[in-house]
């Protein structure tokens, strides 16, 4: 009985631990190699204890109680992996194995540049202009989908502009500050070293980086270490923005005297593209040196850029293209037996940047990057004076029109380069000997850059659950914008006057109008910005519940600083008062856990949005002047998700709504004008809307099922309804006529141009186990809307100017149906794509095939504008009315089926 009592006392007095197993699970991570996959992020669900893979690709979870758990493995360029597993009391140690991770489905993963060549045309149409969107691919099936699929036809979820979006190298944005999106020419070809950022959220969601913006943020880390050791040579052959692509990228992983190297290079290049006259030859270049002192310090030097070269394509009119077909490019002409481009995109702006590294503490990290960015930006075009408008699809040249036949205007459909040297040399003296300037030249509008900047990000655990993030920016740029003469086509010299303001110079200040061979011309000025900006945000983690928020604050102070002197304007020369903006704004996300597959997620944000150089000056090329009533945006966005993670289920399904109000839009186009003596030109046009809201609402889903191991489907809807909610200001600015106010512009429940507004994507994936894939999609894209012309949606539109009163037949109805926004077709589109990856010994060889629009639709309009004219009711009606109108609007067309093979070899 004393014994019984004595083992009952021994019980008691053990901790109540010692009756629940504290069992330790623990595994391996490694991919289809096995190779050991290190930082991939463990997360267990609605548990607090996520853990990070060490260098052996190892994690262990400790003080397990009995249970059933759910885990999910994440790393960036691999698919997500969701494995389930039991505790029981008895197990000490839990065993998981080894979890191998399969490489992502799409090998361009990261961010993906449809075409980096759409965001070359200056012919105006803003925001329906092809643009460059932020497409990231990371752990959600609609994010995926929407980039490599329905990107490719234009498609930016939640209609957000590339204004919105940023992506950072080392904490150093690359927006530029002249327009605030993102140039990703400056590092186009450099797949290999940009293709898994270290950071990549959506939307809203808040960053540990950076504040962002709209359309979420890409943090790309350029540490040599952390790239994977070994050499990687591609080969892709092509028939998008160019043919043939080559790449190369040697990492020497961390050597143990704490060095690290990664050189990466390529080539991208045709001698003619799909579009007529469109070639192109890209070089990229990319070097990242790490020292190691210690495992608590580094230093890293990164240095990369892009130069390209690279030929246009114009939009065009349908009657165009109804005569000379689709491809048709009017930008080029035969000179010698080889195609000439006029406009020509030749750009090389290098970026360095030396990133210190510091561990401070056991919990704590302090990352300070310094950058220097410079080079120059040239666009090149004709330019004519006192002489007729090269331009072959100028609108007297068209055959409705009534003075060419369409035979003629076949004839006739590209450039004349003879023609044009022939009249230089014509002209290059007067009866009495003496020399003339030129009547045609190539010139070029240069734009170069020098900026510094400073980033410092510092983050620190507060507890073991307790995050805190600070992250300090500064920026200073030097901008230098001027136009220079780049071919005198045969003339001797070309005259910096001003044909439409009676011979004026262009630089008052210099008697000597004759210019030469790079010399400037027309206008030179510089724009200065001074930019500081403080982000601090937190993340607390909880059993059941997940807070993150983030605050910021920036102050901004601009300047241009004119240095020709112009007829027309006094405050043309010399620097302008400053422009000073202050922001501010908060996000915040909140996540429920329901279980470990279920999830609900609320992001919110409200935030101010400083307007950019481009909105400050209405025209800096001759003016000090600012933007009348110009206003920081107001930005306020939230969403709502519903979230499963499951084996055989991931699911996410999204309300949003969002509101831009104070925005100014500023769309900068040539337009045809002429002076009194008949002599016709392009006059550099600045409208201006002034106060204009913006909404943009939808419920977005994404869907992935695994109908077996093998075979998966996922499915895609975005349902969005962007549109103008009020009647903002117009007002337009041009070099020779200076400022026009047309007062109020009827804009409200116009519609949001340049994306559809709704898309719907399905696809089936067949993964085998012996290493290759087939997949393809079905894409379906409603509700794209022309971009429209604000000047006549004006009372300018039906009021006679003379009478004060409406112009006869002038009636609401008529109006309207002369103003309504055009909305392109629905379209469908097929995708498929296939791949096979090979082992052979130390060497790892892939092959893929991606064809997009494999029916060849042609119909699909990619982007286009009105053009500004016609703003009077007459000539709307008769404009309106013809079966081929002389202004209809610019189109650019998809291109009809494109492929991208590519093969690698790894070691």
């Amino acid at each position: 009985m004393i014994k019984k009592l004595s083992l009952i006392s021994l019980f008691t007095l053990l901790p109540a631990s010692y009756y629940f197993a504290q069992t330790t699970v623990y595994a391996y991570v490694k991919d289809m190699e096995g190779k050991t996959v290190e930082n991939a992020e463990i997360d267990l669900g609605e548990y607090t204890d996520d853990v990070k893979t060490d260098k052996i690709g190892y994690f262990q979870f400790v003080d397990m109680q009995p249970g059933h758990y759910v885990i999910t493995v994440y790393k960036q360029s691999f698919e997500a992996k969701i494995i389930e597993f039991d505790v029981t009391a008895a197990e000490k140690r839990k065993d998981l194995g080894v979890i191998s991770l399969n490489v992502a489905a799409n090998p361009v993963a990261g961010v993906m540049v449809i075409d980096d060549a759409s965001a070359d045309n200056d012919e105006g149409g803003s925001s329906m202009q092809p643009t460059v969107g932020l497409l990231s691919a990371g752990r959600d099936t609609f994010q995926n989908i929407t980039a490599f699929e329905l990107g490719a036809y234009w498609f930016r979820p939640r209609g957000v502009e590339n204004r919105y979006e940023d992506v950072l190298f080392n904490g150093i944005s690359m927006s530029k500050n002249d327009d605030g999106k993102v140039d990703f020419s400056n590092w186009g070809g450099l797949n290999d070293v940009t293709r898994y950022p270290y950071e990549s959220v959506d939307n809203i969601t808040p960053s540990e980086y950076s504040f962002g913006n709209l359309g979420g943020v890409v943090y790309y880390n350029t540490r040599a270490s952390t790239y994977r050791k070994q050499t990687s040579l591609a080969y892709s052959f092509t028939n998008r923005s160019y043919f043939h692509r080559a790449m190369a990228t040697y990492s020497s992983g961390l050597s143990k005297k704490g060095w690290a190297f990664t050189f990466s290079g390529s080539r991208r290049w045709a001698d003619d593209g799909v579009i007529d006259g469109t070639y192109q030859d890209s070089y990229a270049y990319f070097g990242a040196i790490e020292k190691q002192f210690n495992s608590r310090h580094s230093i890293n030097l990164t240095a990369f850029g892009s130069p390209t070269y690279r030929a246009n394509n114009s939009p065009n009119t349908q009657e165009t293209y109804d005569i000379l077909g689709k491809d048709y490019n009017a930008y080029w002409g035969w000179q010698d037996g080889e195609k000439r481009n006029s406009r020509i995109r030749k750009v090389f702006e290098p970026v360095f940047m030396l990133t210190d590294y510091l561990k401070l503490g056991k919990t704590s990290n302090w990352i300070n990057t310094v950058s220097y960015q410079f080079g120059r930006d040239g666009r090149s075009r004709l330019d004519w004076f006192h002489a007729a408008d090269p331009n072959p699809t100028y609108y007297r040249k068209l055959p409705s029109y009534g003075i060419l036949s369409e035979d003629e205007f076949k004839a006739q459909s590209q450039i004349d380069w003879e023609s044009l040297y022939q009249a230089n040399y014509i002209n290059r003296y007067d009866m009495d000997g003496n020399e003339h300037g030129a009547v045609y030249s190539i010139v070029e509008d240069v734009n170069k850059d020098k900026t510094l900047n400073f980033a410092s990000h510092f983050d620190t655990k507060l507890q073991d659950n307790w995050k805190l993030n600070l992250n300090f920016n500064y920026q200073n740029l030097q901008s230098d914008n001027f136009r220079e003469v780049k071919d005198l086509l045969g003339a001797l010299y070309a005259n910096n006057l001003n044909a439409f303001g009676n011979d004026s110079p262009y630089d008052t200040d210099n008697p000597d109008t004759k210019v030469y061979v790079g010399d400037r011309t027309q206008y030179s000025y510089d724009l200065l910005r001074n930019q500081y900006s403080l982000n601090a945000s937190s993340e607390i983690d909880f059993a059941k519940w997940n807070v993150m928020a983030s605050v910021f604050t920036s102050y901004s102070e601009s300047q241009r600083d004119g240095k020709f002197r112009h007829a027309m304007y006094a405050d043309s020369k010399g620097k302008s008062s400053l422009f000073n903006s202050f922001d501010a704004g908060m996000k915040g996300r909140v996540t429920y856990k329901v279980n470990g597959k279920n999830f609900i997620v609320y992001n919110g944000a409200f935030f101010s949005l400083a307007p950019t150089l481009n909105e400050i000056f209405i025209s800096p090329r001759v003016t000090n002047l600012i933007t009348a009533n110009i206003e920081n945006q107001i930005i306020n966005s939230n969403d709502l998700s519903y979230i499963v993670r499951g084996q055989i289920l991931k699911l996410r399904l999204s309300g949003y709504y969002t509101s831009i109000n104070n925005a100014t839009e500023i769309s900068r186009y040539y337009a045809d004008i002429t002076n009194g003596v008949g002599d016709s030109g392009n006059a550099l046009v600045a409208e201006v809307l002034s106060g204009i809201n913006k909404s943009y609402k939808g419920l977005e889903l994404g869907t992935e099922v695994k109908i077996t191991p093998t075979l998966s489907a996922t499915g895609v809807a975005s349902y969005g309804d962007y549109t103008i909610t009020n009647n903002p200001k117009v007002r337009t600015f041009d070099d020779d006529y200076g400022l026009r106010n047309y007062g109020t512009a009827y804009l409200k429940n116009y519609k949001v141009a340049g994306t559809p507004q709704k898309a719907y994507s399905f696809g089936l994936r067949y993964n085998s186990p012996k290493y290759w894939w087939l997949g393809a999609t079905a894409n379906y894209l409603q509700d794209q809307y022309l971009d429209f012309s604000a000047l006549n949606k004006t009372a300018a539109l039906f009021t006679d100017p003379v009478t004060g009163d409406n112009y006869p037949g002038a009636t609401p109805e008529a109006i309207a149906a002369i103003t309504a926004q055009k909305k392109f077709d629905d379209q469908f589109m097929l995708n498929a794509n296939a791949g096979k990856s090979f082992l052979l010994g130390k060497y790892r060889m892939g092959l893929s095939l991606s064809v997009n629009n494999i029916l060849n639709n042609r119909d699909y309009v990619t982007g286009g504008f009105e053009q500004g004219r016609a703003v009077n009711f007459p000539e709307a009606l008769a404009e309106s009315q013809r079966d081929k109108p002389y202004f209809g609007p610019k189109l650019w067309y998809d291109r009809g089926t494109t492929f991208f093979a590519n093969v690698y070899l790894r070691f």
